[in-house]
């Protein structure tokens, strides 16, 4: 492997160490990393608590604040064993709305497992975030061969102090993430972090043939293999996935369409839903709920994306089949 494992103080008490080695059995558990477990290591070795000095947590009314440097002990305690649960941390809040948060980790170990990376390999990250992420590539691949880039300059800052705090060094640039880093490029993977609802065409140009591109699309996650700079294609996999949407210049696709005359069992449906993102456009509600119904409630993997120069859609089953919806811009 071309990672280290860097030198850093001790952890208090063992708290942090022993919080973590029950999250990597969580996720061992989990089966998130079956594919390429090569991945338990980084998650085993890179500390989450050093990456969320401070986050919220969700409680009656609002938010709760938990830091790291709370006078109570008992609160600190409190901090540091929920910076090891296997949940999403809400770590940036502006007049009630999340800005940023440190994602799940079985998510994210689901997601590195699907990225198929191998040593030696070049990856960009869009949405740096904590800096959590970028950490455990840099600790797989080494930091030369990591990039992470976020449009706020407060969340790149952010992400350098925490990275430096945990030993780590990836490049972190400030810059609008659907643009990608064409000053890093070529890149063997790019991996998302935040939602999208079009695939940017940079970051095909500064992806190497053969290269892998990973990002949240709707309430998936799509897996797209680059021929050249006009040409990807691939699938989603099978887990659901709901990201705060990218900043710049791609917006998101905001709620579903009106459901009026659909069942309730299907609007309340996450799959059906999924299927409105990808049609939305294109079908109306009951036109979707029809080739739902007829189509057997298709799971995720079922569906796909192509890109092919100017023009971009999804699919059921089959990128030139029947069921082809372009993607709403």
């Amino acid at each position: 492997m071309g990672g280290h494992a860097p030198d850093r103080e001790p952890e208090p008490d063992g708290l942090a160490a022993s919080a973590r080695a029950a999250l990597v059995r969580r996720i061992d558990a989990s089966g998130a990393w079956a594919a390429d477990p090569v991945w338990r290591e980084a998650f085993a070795a890179v500390p989450r608590h050093l990456f969320v000095p401070y986050y919220y947590v969700g409680v009656a009314g609002g938010y709760e604040r938990r830091w790291g440097e709370s006078p109570d002990p008992r609160a600190r305690e409190r901090w540091v064993v929920g910076a090891y649960e296997d949940t999403p941390l809400a770590t940036r809040l502006r007049d009630g709305e999340l800005l940023s948060s440190s994602s799940q980790p079985s998510l994210m170990a689901d997601m590195l497992a699907a990225l198929c990376v191998r040593d030696g390999n070049a990856v960009l990250e869009i949405g740096a975030g904590t800096g959590y992420n970028a950490a455990l590539l840099a600790h797989r691949l080494g930091d030369d061969k990591v990039t992470t880039v976020d449009l706020d300059p407060e969340i790149t800052e952010s992400a350098r102090r925490h990275l430096a705090a945990a030993g780590y060094q990836p490049v972190v640039v400030t810059g609008d993430g659907a643009r990608g880093v064409p000053e890093r490029a070529p890149f063997d993977r790019i991996i998302a972090t935040c939602a999208l609802n079009t695939v940017p065409r940079a970051w095909l140009a500064q992806s190497r043939p053969g290269g892998r591109i990973l990002m949240p699309l709707g309430t998936g996650l799509i897996v797209l293999t680059v021929s050249d700079a006009g040409h990807a294609e691939g699938r989603f996999l099978h887990t659901p996935a709901y990201f705060v949407p990218l900043r710049g210049g791609i917006r998101s696709w905001g709620e579903p369409a009106q459901l009026g005359g659909v069942p309730r069992r299907a609007r309340e449906d996450d799959l059906f839903r999924f299927l409105l993102t990808l049609t939305r456009g294109s079908l109306d509600p009951q036109e979707a709920h029809a080739l739902w119904e007829q189509e057997g409630m298709p799971q995720r993997e079922r569906y796909g994306i192509t890109v092919r120069g100017e023009h971009e859609w999804a699919w059921l089953d089959d990128p030139e089949g029947p069921y082809a919806w372009p993607l709403p811009s």
